[in-house]
């Protein structure tokens, strides 16, 4: 439903807003989250450019979040680095369809509505809070 590229930008968020107060390097993030650093790179220059999070120069320098984790919806994220795309107009291209959908794209636009009303209603810190039997990011200790 979303592309690997906005999923290695959530599990970076999520990481920072786990570890706040701290500035973390890409290739500390990269390897927390088991994302390529060369890949990772790029995304993280998005989410600085879309003001999620910023980068500090310099000894003890890397990137860390803008807002606290409460405050930023994950849509924010998802759309930083690519973007939730709805179907307006008919695909195919067929004029006396226009933004009239037939039945097949309109049932895919509607689920991606779902999916993008969910994660506008769904904060980072909703994804740090949610009870699970797993914890993000990290390995079961056994």
């Amino acid at each position: 439903m979303i592309s690997q590229t906005a999923e290695y930008a959530l599990r970076a968020v999520v990481y920072l807003a786990m570890n706040p107060n701290s500035a973390f390097t890409t290739k500390q993030i990269a390897i927390a989250t088991r994302v390529p650093p060369a890949y990772l790179s790029k995304v993280m220059q998005l989410l600085v450019k879309a003001n999620i999070v910023r980068s500090q120069r310099g000894c003890g320098g890397g990137f860390c979040l803008v807002n606290e984790p409460v405050e930023i919806c994950t849509l924010d994220v998802v759309n930083a680095v690519d973007p939730i795309q709805r179907i307006e107009h008919c695909p195919l291209g067929i004029e006396s369809h226009g933004t009239v959908l037939c039945a097949l794209h309109r049932k895919i636009d509607d689920a991606t509505a779902i999916l993008q009303r969910s994660f506008a209603e769904t904060s980072i810190q909703d994804i740090l809070s949610t009870p699970t039997k797993s914890i993000p990011l990290l390995e079961s200790l056994k």
